[in-house]
């Protein structure tokens, strides 16, 4: 505890005080132990960082899906106005005694006005699918981070489980629990997705 608050010692902290503390000054098994899980440590640091960034652009994403889907919605209610101005200048066309050559190029100028607009709520609409997309590719680098983030935090407690134990069986499950969170990151940084690779070979 400090003058400043308090600090949750994590088990790399333990690892590292373990071996400062004399417990293993001059034993290469616990020093290398404690140099391993500084890796582990930064490594997990580093994926927690990616994690966070990614979840960030997921959200900001998502946001301007919805500002570009607000946006079409507002120009196809600008579209039906028009439609609706567009029906009433057909049908006073059509009724006697009135300029018809007015009312009618009302109508054309209505429908060249829709189509336009038309066009304009089409663009947008394609732009909130395709920051929506952006959102969900995101999303799942999150995803990967995280779980590449956890396997790290597990391989760190493992090590330090190993290093209080000195069981050498528990140093090959950290090598291999790191090694499938090293992997884990890989993917995330690759955007590669094996299980749905897998799923894909199986169909």
């Amino acid at each position: 505890m400090s003058g400043h608050g308090f600090h949750v010692h994590g088990p790399h902290d333990h690892a590292v005080e373990h071996v400062a503390q004399g417990h293993g000054a001059g034993d290469g098994f616990s020093n290398n132990i404690a140099v391993m899980t500084a890796v582990l440590a930064t490594v997990g640091a580093l994926f927690g960082y990616l994690g966070g960034a990614t979840q960030n652009d997921a959200a900001l994403f998502k946001n301007n899906a919805a500002i570009a889907k607000t946006t079409a919605a507002n120009a196809w209610n600008y579209y039906q106005a028009k439609s609706n101005k567009q029906n009433l200048a057909e049908l006073a066309a059509t009724l006697p005694g009135v300029d018809n050559a007015r009312y009618k190029a009302d109508v054309a100028r209505y429908e060249t006005e829709k189509a336009g607009i038309k066009k304009e709520a089409e663009q947008h609409e394609a732009q909130s699918e395709a920051w929506n997309e952006k959102s969900e590719k995101a999303l799942h680098s999150h995803h990967q981070w995280a779980l590449a983030t956890t396997a790290e935090q597990i391989a760190i407690s493992l090590a330090a489980i190993t290093l209080l134990t000195r069981r050498r069986w528990l140093l090959s499950a950290t090598y291999a629990v790191a090694a499938v969170g090293i992997a884990l990151g890989a993917f995330a940084w690759l955007h590669v997705d094996p299980i749905g690779a897998l799923f894909a070979a199986g169909h």
